[in-house]
């Protein structure tokens, strides 16, 4: 009797493993809203970190995270650095690229509560008297990541995360038009 059940147990954890293992290794999770007003205004907000604090939905789940900048003000080699709870963790953020009013493109390095490192983009185009602004986080997932993600929607937590933050930036790059 107890050599079935461990026979079924073996199983399905194989099984698991396995689904789990060809799940695919790339992701990538993008939103987008319209802004009204040029370009210069939502570029400005995500190529200054020290401005991030006004929308990002991160910053709002810690307001006692420690954060700390390094280089440039804004722009290529702009770095933040973060430490907070746990629904923030820790980890960094550095400015590789930016085209003004175009595109900005991020390495986000986390450190807390696990290691990975992957991109994020920006992107602006003018669209009439608005601009659509497309923000998007791609990179690879470990087999632990992949064995997580058949139980938790990452593109929907972290995509509204998205839509928090873009509908913030908007209200602030409005306000300021």
């Amino acid at each position: 009797m107890w050599i079935y059940i461990l026979i079924g147990v073996g199983t399905a954890l194989a099984l698991f493993l396995i689904i789990a293992a060809l799940q695919p290794a790339d992701f990538t999770i993008t939103r987008m809203a319209k802004m009204s007003g040029p370009a210069s205004g939502p570029f400005a907000q995500v190529n200054d970190f020290h401005n991030w604090e006004k929308w990002s939905p991160w910053l709002k789940l810690d307001p006692a995270a420690k954060g700390t900048y390094e280089g440039p003000t804004s722009g290529p080699g702009a770095k933040f650095h973060w430490a907070g709870n746990s629904k923030v963790g820790e980890g960094g953020m550095t400015i590789m690229e930016s085209t003004p009013d175009a595109r900005i493109a991020i390495k986000l390095e986390f450190l807390k509560p696990f290691a990975a490192t992957n991109t994020a983009e920006f992107t602006f185009k003018p669209e009439g008297a608005q601009t659509l602004v497309t923000w998007s986080m791609s990179g690879k997932k470990n087999f632990m990541s992949k064995a997580v993600c058949m139980f938790m929607n990452m593109d929907r937590m972290v995509g509204d995360k998205f839509d928090e933050g873009l509908a913030s930036m908007k209200s602030i790059v409005e306000k300021g038009a």
